[in-house]
Order: structure tokens, then C-alpha cells, then sequence
């Protein structure tokens, strides 16, 4: 057991430093009626791409998507977590101050187009026009009623802060290693 005068000094410590270990968004969890449905939806809709689950998580049925650096990980709601998903009837109304995941995007024309094409019904909108940093966002939802949002939002120049220096861009220490597939030598 530390004595006080130990939890003081490491306590110091730990302010002096204020040095929080890097980190990076890993994955967003989805609960969802359909992992097939939503598997679909997010790999049509926005180019994720299923991966392996470890073995460890076969004791439920779900599905690891990734791509951009973010993992999508679904998991199939009971039939007591139907309450924990949003209301059917929310599936149409599209509030871009509701929650929801946004992706960057450097192609919006095209994301509009697919979404069309896949005839996903989305609402479409453009901010801070008359101050010279416009950005474009596109709102949707999954088929569970989880709202996503698409913008360029890089377009927004970040103004500096007092704690300006505290932030720590990604490296790509945080990407996932990616194992090759097996060469076929047929």
C-alpha cells in the first residue's frame, strides 16, 4: 500500500507530464436487427470491407467492417435489445443534430450519385457559404436507423486555441496491420 506522501508525488507526476498516450478512433459498435442487412448496406453504401473476426468473438453473431483507417463492428441485437435501436418510425426523419458517425469525404458529387443509385434517401446540405469555408454534408441512415453523415469538413480551417498544442494528429501506428492473402501457386 502507497503511503500519501507516494500518492502526492505520482499525482504530480501525473500533472506534470499530462501526457495522455496517443490515440486514434479505432471502431464504431453497431447493434442491428440484420448483420447481413447492415454487411450490405455498409459495403455498397460506403465502400467498407468485411475482415475476419477473431475466433474469440464467435460466441455471437456479427461482423467486422473496415476501411479508411475505421472499423465498423456489428453485432446482432436479441430479441430483448430491441429497444436499445431507434424507433422504425425515426428511420425517416434526418436531423444533422441528432448523433450520428461522419466520414470525410474528397468526392462528395460522387457519393451523392451512389446514394441515389441506391436509392438511399438522404438529406443534403451546405454550411458556413457566406464565410468562405463552405463544406457540403450529405445525412442518411442505416438500415437500423443510426444516422451517418458524409462531409468535406476539411474544408474548415482549425482555428488555433490555448490548447492548440495539446493536439496530437494520427500516425499510422493506429492502422490495423493487414496480412496479406495467401499466394496461389497453382
Amino acid at each position: 500500500m502507497q503511503s500519501l506522501r507516494e500518492e502526492r508525488s505520482h499525482s504530480r507526476k501525473l500533472e506534470e507530464d499530462d501526457e495522455t498516450p496517443s490515440m486514434a478512433l479505432n471502431h464504431v459498435s453497431r447493434l442491428c436487427r440484420s448483420v447481413k442487412d447492415s454487411v450490405d448496406f455498409y459495403t455498397k453504401v460506403l465502400g467498407l470491407v468485411e475482415v475476419e473476426r477473431p475466433p474469440a468473438f464467435d460466441g455471437f453473431d456479427g461482423a467486422w467492417l473496415f476501411n479508411y483507417g475505421v472499423g465498423i463492428h456489428l453485432v446482432q441485437a436479441k430479441d430483448g435489445d430491441q429497444d436499445r435501436l431507434p424507433h422504425p418510425t425515426d428511420q425517416q426523419s434526418l436531423d444533422p443534430m441528432d448523433n450520428h458517425i461522419s466520414f470525410q469525404c474528397d468526392a462528395m458529387e460522387a457519393m451523392e450519385r451512389r446514394l441515389k443509385e441506391l436509392k438511399v434517401k438522404y438529406m443534403k446540405r451546405t454550411v458556413g457559404e457566406g464565410e468562405g469555408e463552405a463544406i457540403d454534408q450529405l445525412f442518411f441512415k442505416d438500415p437500423d436507423g443510426f444516422m451517418i453523415e458524409i462531409c468535406n469538413c476539411e474544408n474548415i480551417t482549425l482555428v488555433p486555441q490555448p490548447s492548440l498544442g495539446k493536439i496530437k494528429l494520427p500516425s499510422d501506428r493506429h492502422t490495423p496491420p493487414v496480412q496479406p492473402p495467401e499466394k496461389s501457386y497453382s
